[in-house]
Protein backbone atom coordinates (compact mmCIF):
# COMPACT_ATOMS: atom_id res chain seq x y z
CA UNK A 1 0.00 0.00 0.00
CA UNK A 2 1.13 3.37 -0.65
CA UNK A 3 3.19 4.75 2.16
CA UNK A 4 0.41 7.92 2.04
CA UNK A 5 -2.99 5.61 2.69
CA UNK A 6 -1.08 3.72 5.51
CA UNK A 7 -0.25 6.89 7.55
CA UNK A 8 -3.93 7.87 6.99
CA UNK A 9 -5.44 4.83 7.88
CA UNK A 10 -2.89 4.80 11.26
CA UNK A 11 -3.43 8.14 12.28
CA UNK A 12 -7.37 7.93 11.75
CA UNK A 13 -7.33 4.44 13.75
CA UNK A 14 -5.51 6.72 16.27
CA UNK A 15 -8.31 10.20 16.10
CA UNK A 16 -11.33 7.64 16.70
CA UNK A 17 -11.02 4.69 19.16
CA UNK A 18 -13.82 2.63 20.11
CA UNK A 19 -15.78 3.88 16.34
CA UNK A 20 -15.29 0.21 14.48
CA UNK A 21 -18.05 0.51 12.15
CA UNK A 22 -16.57 4.00 11.00
CA UNK A 23 -12.73 2.54 10.43
CA UNK A 24 -14.41 -0.64 8.97
CA UNK A 25 -16.11 1.73 6.47
CA UNK A 26 -12.58 3.99 6.07
CA UNK A 27 -10.59 0.96 5.95
CA UNK A 28 -12.79 -0.30 2.77
CA UNK A 29 -12.67 2.75 0.81
CA UNK A 30 -8.71 3.59 1.59
CA UNK A 31 -7.37 -0.09 0.86
CA UNK A 32 -9.02 0.29 -2.75
CA UNK A 33 -7.29 3.69 -3.34
CA UNK A 34 -3.46 2.04 -3.98
CA UNK A 35 -4.06 2.41 -7.64
CA UNK A 36 -4.80 5.48 -8.23
CA UNK A 37 -2.57 6.89 -5.98
CA UNK A 38 0.01 5.31 -7.68
CA UNK A 39 -0.95 6.84 -10.75
CA UNK A 40 -2.07 10.59 -9.59
CA UNK A 41 0.23 11.11 -6.74
CA UNK A 42 -1.77 14.72 -6.51
CA UNK A 43 -4.30 12.84 -4.33
CA UNK A 44 -2.18 12.60 -1.84
CA UNK A 45 -0.90 16.26 -1.71
CA UNK A 46 -2.48 19.07 0.14
CA UNK A 47 -4.25 16.73 3.18
CA UNK A 48 -7.09 15.80 0.77
CA UNK A 49 -6.92 12.45 2.35
CA UNK A 50 -6.84 13.66 5.79
CA UNK A 51 -9.66 16.09 4.93
CA UNK A 52 -11.35 13.85 3.25
CA UNK A 53 -12.02 11.15 6.56
CA UNK A 54 -12.44 13.83 9.06
CA UNK A 55 -16.05 15.14 9.30
CA UNK A 56 -16.65 18.95 8.12
CA UNK A 57 -19.40 19.24 11.21
CA UNK A 58 -20.43 17.24 13.83
CA UNK A 59 -23.54 17.88 15.97
CA UNK A 60 -24.84 15.85 18.46
CA UNK A 61 -27.61 17.69 20.60
CA UNK A 62 -30.01 16.34 23.09
CA UNK A 63 -33.83 15.69 22.51
CA UNK A 64 -36.38 15.43 25.29
CA UNK A 65 -40.01 14.80 25.31
CA UNK A 66 -43.01 13.26 27.19
CA UNK A 67 -44.06 9.68 26.20
CA UNK A 68 -48.51 9.16 26.95
CA UNK A 69 -47.82 8.72 30.47
CA UNK A 70 -46.40 11.90 30.67
CA UNK A 71 -42.81 10.85 31.67
CA UNK A 72 -39.89 12.89 30.16
CA UNK A 73 -38.05 11.16 27.89
CA UNK A 74 -34.40 11.86 26.91
CA UNK A 75 -32.74 10.62 23.57
CA UNK A 76 -29.51 12.06 22.05
CA UNK A 77 -29.51 13.38 18.11
CA UNK A 78 -26.61 12.81 15.88
CA UNK A 79 -26.18 15.20 12.58
CA UNK A 80 -22.92 14.01 10.77
CA UNK A 81 -22.27 16.64 8.00
CA UNK A 82 -19.31 14.38 6.53
CA UNK A 83 -18.40 16.31 2.94
CA UNK A 84 -19.97 19.50 0.50
CA UNK A 85 -17.26 19.18 -2.36
CA UNK A 86 -20.07 18.22 -4.89
CA UNK A 87 -23.47 19.73 -3.37
CA UNK A 88 -25.37 20.23 0.07
CA UNK A 89 -24.82 17.39 2.13
CA UNK A 90 -27.63 14.65 1.69
CA UNK A 91 -28.21 11.68 3.52
CA UNK A 92 -30.76 10.00 5.63
CA UNK A 93 -32.03 10.03 9.50
CA UNK A 94 -31.91 6.85 11.19
CA UNK A 95 -34.06 6.23 14.55
CA UNK A 96 -32.98 3.34 15.98
CA UNK A 97 -31.57 2.07 19.75
CA UNK A 98 -28.49 0.85 17.72
CA UNK A 99 -27.49 4.69 16.82
CA UNK A 100 -24.28 6.22 18.48
CA UNK A 101 -21.78 8.68 16.86
CA UNK A 102 -19.32 5.77 15.19
CA UNK A 103 -22.98 4.31 12.89
CA UNK A 104 -23.16 7.64 11.69
CA UNK A 105 -19.99 8.76 10.52
CA UNK A 106 -19.74 5.27 9.38
CA UNK A 107 -23.18 6.15 7.54
CA UNK A 108 -22.20 9.86 6.23
CA UNK A 109 -18.51 8.28 4.76
CA UNK A 110 -20.07 5.51 2.64
CA UNK A 111 -22.48 8.17 1.64
CA UNK A 112 -20.07 10.64 0.31
CA UNK A 113 -18.93 7.91 -2.30
CA UNK A 114 -22.78 6.89 -3.09
CA UNK A 115 -24.08 10.11 -3.88
CA UNK A 116 -20.78 11.20 -5.65
CA UNK A 117 -21.85 7.55 -8.36
CA UNK A 118 -24.98 8.90 -8.55
CA UNK A 119 -23.61 12.07 -10.51
CA UNK A 120 -26.72 14.16 -8.65
CA UNK A 121 -24.36 16.89 -7.45
CA UNK A 122 -25.17 16.01 -3.60
CA UNK A 123 -22.55 15.82 -0.62
CA UNK A 124 -22.19 13.16 1.98
CA UNK A 125 -23.73 12.96 5.38
CA UNK A 126 -25.74 11.36 7.76
CA UNK A 127 -28.23 11.64 10.84
CA UNK A 128 -30.55 10.03 13.14
CA UNK A 129 -30.56 9.19 17.54
CA UNK A 130 -31.01 6.34 19.63
CA UNK A 131 -35.07 6.95 19.71
CA UNK A 132 -36.47 3.52 18.75
CA UNK A 133 -39.95 3.96 17.48
CA UNK A 134 -41.53 0.52 17.45
CA UNK A 135 -43.61 0.38 20.11
CA UNK A 136 -44.86 4.00 20.49
CA UNK A 137 -47.49 6.02 19.53
CA UNK A 138 -48.40 8.49 17.22
CA UNK A 139 -48.47 11.04 19.38
CA UNK A 140 -44.92 9.93 21.01
CA UNK A 141 -43.33 9.56 17.34
CA UNK A 142 -45.06 13.27 16.25
CA UNK A 143 -43.90 14.66 19.71
CA UNK A 144 -40.23 12.63 19.49
CA UNK A 145 -39.84 14.09 16.00
CA UNK A 146 -40.79 17.99 16.59
CA UNK A 147 -38.51 18.06 19.67
CA UNK A 148 -35.81 17.05 17.17
CA UNK A 149 -36.38 18.78 14.78
CA UNK A 150 -36.59 22.43 17.16
CA UNK A 151 -32.59 21.76 17.06
CA UNK A 152 -31.76 19.96 13.31
CA UNK A 153 -33.43 22.81 11.89
CA UNK A 154 -30.90 25.43 12.63
CA UNK A 155 -28.46 23.16 10.61
CA UNK A 156 -30.35 22.13 7.48
CA UNK A 157 -31.96 23.62 4.54
CA UNK A 158 -32.21 23.22 0.31
CA UNK A 159 -28.51 24.86 -0.47
CA UNK A 160 -26.97 23.02 2.70
CA UNK A 161 -27.97 19.73 4.12
CA UNK A 162 -31.04 17.91 3.14
CA UNK A 163 -32.19 14.69 4.93
CA UNK A 164 -34.14 11.71 3.96
CA UNK A 165 -34.77 8.73 5.57
CA UNK A 166 -33.31 5.25 6.73
CA UNK A 167 -34.40 2.65 9.00
CA UNK A 168 -36.75 3.48 11.55
CA UNK A 169 -37.80 7.26 9.52
CA UNK A 170 -40.55 7.09 7.11
CA UNK A 171 -43.51 8.63 5.27
CA UNK A 172 -44.68 9.10 9.73
CA UNK A 173 -41.59 10.86 10.59
CA UNK A 174 -41.20 12.63 7.69
CA UNK A 175 -44.23 14.38 7.68
CA UNK A 176 -43.98 15.23 11.63
CA UNK A 177 -40.29 16.45 10.84
CA UNK A 178 -41.36 18.90 8.08
CA UNK A 179 -44.42 19.99 9.72
CA UNK A 180 -42.02 20.79 12.40
CA UNK A 181 -39.68 22.67 10.61
CA UNK A 182 -42.52 24.84 8.52
CA UNK A 183 -43.85 25.91 11.81
CA UNK A 184 -40.44 26.74 13.32
CA UNK A 185 -38.77 28.92 10.03
CA UNK A 186 -42.48 29.97 8.48
CA UNK A 187 -40.97 28.79 5.18
CA UNK A 188 -42.90 25.91 3.06
CA UNK A 189 -39.08 25.01 1.79
CA UNK A 190 -40.41 21.71 0.02
CA UNK A 191 -36.40 20.76 -0.74
CA UNK A 192 -35.36 20.61 3.17
CA UNK A 193 -36.26 17.18 3.47
CA UNK A 194 -36.82 13.94 1.20
CA UNK A 195 -38.96 11.11 1.01
CA UNK A 196 -42.21 13.18 1.44
CA UNK A 197 -45.85 12.52 0.96
CA UNK A 198 -46.72 12.82 -2.77
CA UNK A 199 -49.72 15.88 -1.71
CA UNK A 200 -46.80 17.98 -0.55
CA UNK A 201 -43.82 17.84 -2.88
CA UNK A 202 -42.85 14.10 -2.66
CA UNK A 203 -41.69 12.15 -5.56
CA UNK A 204 -42.88 9.14 -7.11
CA UNK A 205 -40.87 5.94 -7.10
CA UNK A 206 -38.83 6.90 -4.05
CA UNK A 207 -40.51 4.38 -1.68
CA UNK A 208 -39.18 2.07 -3.86
CA UNK A 209 -36.23 3.45 -5.35
CA UNK A 210 -33.45 1.80 -3.16
CA UNK A 211 -34.94 -1.74 -3.95
CA UNK A 212 -36.05 -0.90 -6.92
CA UNK A 213 -32.17 -0.13 -7.63
CA UNK A 214 -30.69 -2.81 -6.02
CA UNK A 215 -32.40 -5.32 -7.63
CA UNK A 216 -31.83 -3.50 -11.19
CA UNK A 217 -28.00 -3.14 -10.09
CA UNK A 218 -28.01 -7.24 -10.01
CA UNK A 219 -30.11 -7.47 -13.37
CA UNK A 220 -26.90 -5.50 -14.69
CA UNK A 221 -24.89 -7.47 -13.56
CA UNK A 222 -26.44 -10.64 -14.51
CA UNK A 223 -26.52 -9.21 -18.24
CA UNK A 224 -22.92 -8.39 -18.05
CA UNK A 225 -22.68 -12.04 -17.72
CA UNK A 226 -24.44 -12.92 -20.77
CA UNK A 227 -27.40 -13.92 -17.92
CA UNK A 228 -30.50 -13.18 -16.31
CA UNK A 229 -32.92 -12.75 -12.93
CA UNK A 230 -35.47 -14.43 -14.54
CA UNK A 231 -36.35 -18.44 -12.96
CA UNK A 232 -33.52 -17.03 -10.42
CA UNK A 233 -33.95 -18.29 -6.34
CA UNK A 234 -33.50 -14.93 -4.22
CA UNK A 235 -32.97 -14.61 -0.92
CA UNK A 236 -33.72 -10.98 0.80
CA UNK A 237 -32.88 -9.90 4.82
CA UNK A 238 -35.34 -7.29 6.38
CA UNK A 239 -38.69 -6.54 5.94
CA UNK A 240 -38.56 -2.67 5.72
CA UNK A 241 -38.82 -0.54 2.91
CA UNK A 242 -35.58 -1.42 0.72
CA UNK A 243 -36.33 -5.15 1.18
CA UNK A 244 -40.11 -4.86 0.56
CA UNK A 245 -39.47 -3.19 -2.68
CA UNK A 246 -36.40 -5.35 -3.73
CA UNK A 247 -38.82 -8.24 -3.42
CA UNK A 248 -41.49 -6.79 -5.40
CA UNK A 249 -38.72 -5.77 -8.26
CA UNK A 250 -37.37 -9.42 -8.50
CA UNK A 251 -40.85 -10.57 -8.83
CA UNK A 252 -41.39 -8.36 -11.67
CA UNK A 253 -38.05 -9.74 -13.39
CA UNK A 254 -39.38 -13.06 -13.03
CA UNK A 255 -37.15 -14.22 -10.13
CA UNK A 256 -38.65 -16.21 -6.48
CA UNK A 257 -37.38 -14.19 -3.16
CA UNK A 258 -38.45 -16.59 -0.89
CA UNK A 259 -36.98 -15.12 2.54
CA UNK A 260 -37.31 -12.12 4.50
CA UNK A 261 -36.41 -11.14 8.25
CA UNK A 262 -36.63 -9.14 11.32
CA UNK A 263 -35.08 -8.47 14.64
CA UNK A 264 -37.45 -11.60 16.04
CA UNK A 265 -36.61 -13.98 13.34
CA UNK A 266 -36.68 -14.85 9.73
CA UNK A 267 -39.02 -16.65 7.24
CA UNK A 268 -38.54 -19.01 4.71
CA UNK A 269 -41.76 -19.09 1.75
CA UNK A 270 -41.05 -22.20 -0.35
CA UNK A 271 -43.42 -21.06 -2.36
CA UNK A 272 -42.28 -17.31 -2.87
CA UNK A 273 -43.13 -14.06 -0.86
CA UNK A 274 -46.79 -13.66 -1.32
CA UNK A 275 -46.07 -9.60 -1.35
CA UNK A 276 -49.12 -8.33 -0.58
CA UNK A 277 -49.36 -10.12 2.83
CA UNK A 278 -45.96 -8.95 3.61
CA UNK A 279 -46.76 -5.43 2.60
CA UNK A 280 -50.28 -5.17 4.84
CA UNK A 281 -48.33 -7.03 7.47
CA UNK A 282 -45.54 -4.01 7.79
CA UNK A 283 -46.63 -1.34 6.24
CA UNK A 284 -50.46 -1.33 7.93
CA UNK A 285 -50.13 -3.48 10.44
CA UNK A 286 -46.65 -2.52 11.44
CA UNK A 287 -46.38 -6.39 12.76
CA UNK A 288 -43.62 -8.97 12.32
CA UNK A 289 -42.44 -11.46 10.03
CA UNK A 290 -44.00 -13.96 12.73
CA UNK A 291 -47.28 -12.65 11.61
CA UNK A 292 -46.51 -13.10 7.68
CA UNK A 293 -45.72 -16.68 8.54
CA UNK A 294 -48.89 -17.33 10.89
CA UNK A 295 -51.05 -16.56 8.27
CA UNK A 296 -49.29 -17.63 5.17
CA UNK A 297 -49.39 -22.04 5.33
CA UNK A 298 -46.36 -22.31 3.32
CA UNK A 299 -44.16 -20.13 5.22
CA UNK A 300 -41.74 -20.76 8.12
CA UNK A 301 -40.69 -19.17 10.68
CA UNK A 302 -37.22 -19.04 12.33
CA UNK A 303 -36.56 -17.29 15.83
CA UNK A 304 -32.71 -18.48 15.13
CA UNK A 305 -30.23 -18.83 12.34
CA UNK A 306 -30.50 -16.32 9.15
CA UNK A 307 -31.61 -16.34 5.73
CA UNK A 308 -28.41 -16.72 4.29
CA UNK A 309 -28.54 -21.13 5.18
CA UNK A 310 -31.33 -21.10 2.19
CA UNK A 311 -29.59 -22.17 -1.04
CA UNK A 312 -30.02 -19.05 -3.87
CA UNK A 313 -29.33 -17.85 -6.90
CA UNK A 314 -28.82 -14.11 -5.71
CA UNK A 315 -28.94 -12.77 -2.41
CA UNK A 316 -29.99 -9.54 -1.42
CA UNK A 317 -29.16 -8.44 2.12
CA UNK A 318 -31.34 -5.52 2.99
CA UNK A 319 -31.38 -5.22 6.68
CA UNK A 320 -28.40 -3.84 8.31
CA UNK A 321 -24.68 -3.39 8.38
CA UNK A 322 -22.10 -6.37 9.24
CA UNK A 323 -25.26 -9.07 8.69
CA UNK A 324 -23.24 -11.47 6.49
CA UNK A 325 -19.89 -12.69 8.52
CA UNK A 326 -17.33 -15.10 7.08
CA UNK A 327 -19.49 -18.53 7.68
CA UNK A 328 -22.77 -16.67 5.69
CA UNK A 329 -20.74 -16.48 2.58
CA UNK A 330 -19.18 -19.48 2.74
CA UNK A 331 -22.54 -21.11 3.28
CA UNK A 332 -23.94 -18.56 0.11
CA UNK A 333 -21.30 -19.60 -2.27
CA UNK A 334 -21.48 -23.57 -0.91
CA UNK A 335 -24.85 -23.19 -2.23
CA UNK A 336 -24.44 -21.67 -5.43
CA UNK A 337 -25.28 -18.37 -4.94
CA UNK A 338 -24.12 -16.15 -7.86
CA UNK A 339 -24.62 -12.72 -7.35
CA UNK A 340 -24.69 -10.46 -4.70
CA UNK A 341 -26.64 -6.83 -4.69
CA UNK A 342 -25.88 -5.08 -0.98
CA UNK A 343 -29.37 -2.80 -0.18
CA UNK A 344 -28.41 -2.25 3.05
CA UNK A 345 -25.05 0.11 4.36
CA UNK A 346 -22.17 -2.52 4.54
CA UNK A 347 -24.57 -5.25 5.13
CA UNK A 348 -21.39 -7.68 4.60
CA UNK A 349 -18.25 -8.25 7.03
CA UNK A 350 -14.58 -7.68 5.44
CA UNK A 351 -14.06 -11.32 5.33
CA UNK A 352 -17.31 -12.13 3.81
CA UNK A 353 -16.54 -9.57 1.40
CA UNK A 354 -13.07 -11.99 1.31
CA UNK A 355 -14.80 -14.93 0.65
CA UNK A 356 -17.57 -13.23 -2.48
CA UNK A 357 -14.34 -11.97 -3.94
CA UNK A 358 -12.46 -14.82 -3.71
CA UNK A 359 -15.50 -17.19 -4.89
CA UNK A 360 -14.13 -16.52 -9.00
CA UNK A 361 -17.88 -16.86 -9.89
CA UNK A 362 -19.69 -14.50 -7.64
CA UNK A 363 -20.38 -11.03 -8.99
CA UNK A 364 -20.23 -9.15 -5.55
CA UNK A 365 -21.91 -5.18 -5.68
CA UNK A 366 -20.88 -2.95 -2.35
CA UNK A 367 -24.02 -1.04 -1.06
CA UNK A 368 -22.36 2.50 -2.21
CA UNK A 369 -22.85 0.99 -5.67
CA UNK A 370 -26.00 -1.27 -5.41
CA UNK A 371 -28.59 0.92 -3.08
CA UNK A 372 -27.66 4.51 -4.33
CA UNK A 373 -30.85 4.11 -6.34
CA UNK A 374 -32.25 5.80 -2.88
CA UNK A 375 -30.39 8.70 -2.75
CA UNK A 376 -30.36 9.05 -6.45
CA UNK A 377 -33.96 9.31 -6.45
CA UNK A 378 -34.24 11.86 -3.28
CA UNK A 379 -32.09 14.09 -5.44
CA UNK A 380 -34.52 13.87 -8.29
CA UNK A 381 -37.58 14.84 -5.93
CA UNK A 382 -35.13 18.07 -4.76
CA UNK A 383 -35.13 18.42 -8.96
CA UNK A 384 -38.83 18.37 -9.08
CA UNK A 385 -39.15 20.89 -6.07
CA UNK A 386 -36.98 23.44 -7.61
CA UNK A 387 -38.44 23.69 -10.91
CA UNK A 388 -42.07 23.14 -9.01
CA UNK A 389 -42.75 20.05 -11.31
CA UNK A 390 -44.61 16.70 -10.48
CA UNK A 391 -43.00 13.31 -12.60
CA UNK A 392 -44.94 10.34 -13.63
CA UNK A 393 -43.94 6.84 -12.35
CA UNK A 394 -42.75 5.50 -15.35
CA UNK A 395 -40.86 8.63 -16.45
CA UNK A 396 -39.33 8.78 -12.73
CA UNK A 397 -38.20 4.65 -12.82
CA UNK A 398 -36.58 5.22 -16.24
CA UNK A 399 -34.34 7.97 -14.63
CA UNK A 400 -33.28 5.64 -12.19
CA UNK A 401 -33.09 2.73 -14.35
CA UNK A 402 -30.99 4.72 -16.35
CA UNK A 403 -29.12 6.04 -12.96
CA UNK A 404 -28.02 2.65 -11.77
CA UNK A 405 -26.99 1.41 -15.32
CA UNK A 406 -24.59 4.66 -15.35
CA UNK A 407 -23.39 3.73 -12.23
CA UNK A 408 -23.28 -0.24 -12.87
CA UNK A 409 -21.23 0.73 -16.12
CA UNK A 410 -18.70 3.33 -14.26
CA UNK A 411 -18.12 0.76 -11.83
CA UNK A 412 -16.79 -1.73 -14.30
CA UNK A 413 -15.21 0.75 -16.66
CA UNK A 414 -13.39 1.84 -13.79
CA UNK A 415 -12.24 -1.34 -12.43
CA UNK A 416 -11.24 -2.23 -16.00
CA UNK A 417 -8.82 0.99 -16.44
CA UNK A 418 -7.34 0.53 -12.60
CA UNK A 419 -6.26 -3.36 -13.31
CA UNK A 420 -9.29 -4.72 -11.86
CA UNK A 421 -11.28 -6.08 -13.97
CA UNK A 422 -15.21 -6.94 -12.83
CA UNK A 423 -13.94 -6.13 -9.24
CA UNK A 424 -16.77 -3.40 -8.14
CA UNK A 425 -15.50 -2.53 -5.22
CA UNK A 426 -12.42 -1.06 -6.37
CA UNK A 427 -14.69 0.44 -9.38
CA UNK A 428 -17.44 1.86 -6.89
CA UNK A 429 -14.87 3.31 -4.87
CA UNK A 430 -12.16 4.90 -6.71
CA UNK A 431 -15.20 6.19 -9.12
CA UNK A 432 -16.65 7.65 -6.47
CA UNK A 433 -12.87 9.38 -5.15
CA UNK A 434 -11.96 10.82 -8.01
CA UNK A 435 -14.97 12.49 -8.50
CA UNK A 436 -14.91 14.30 -4.91
CA UNK A 437 -11.25 14.66 -4.77
CA UNK A 438 -11.46 16.85 -7.82
CA UNK A 439 -14.07 18.79 -6.70
CA UNK A 440 -11.78 19.43 -3.40
CA UNK A 441 -8.50 20.05 -5.56
CA UNK A 442 -10.62 23.15 -7.31
CA UNK A 443 -11.76 24.12 -3.81
CA UNK A 444 -8.57 24.85 -2.41
CA UNK A 445 -7.99 23.47 1.23
CA UNK A 446 -11.01 24.43 2.96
Amino acid sequence: MHPKLEKVLQETDQRNPGEPEFLQALTEVIESLDPIIERHPEYADYGLLERLTEPERQIIFRVPWVNDKGEVQVNRGYRVEFNSALGPYKGGLRFHKSVNRNIIKFLGFEQIFKNALTNQGIGGGKGGSDFDPHGKSDNEVMLFCQSFMTELYRHIGHMTDVPAGDIGVGGREIGYLFGQYKRLTGVHESGVLTGKGLGWGGSLVRTEATGYGQVMFAQFMAEDRGESLEGRTCTVSGSGNVAIYAIEKAQQMGAKPVTCSDSNGWVYDKDGIDLDLLKEIKEVKRGRVADYAAARPSAEFHETGNVWSVPCDVALPSATQNEINEEDAKTLVKNGCKYVAEGANMPSTPQAIDVFQGAGDVSYAPGKAANAGGVGVSALEMEQNASRDKWTFEYTEKKLHDMMKGIHDDCLATAEEYGKPKDYVYGANITGFRRVADAMLAHGVV
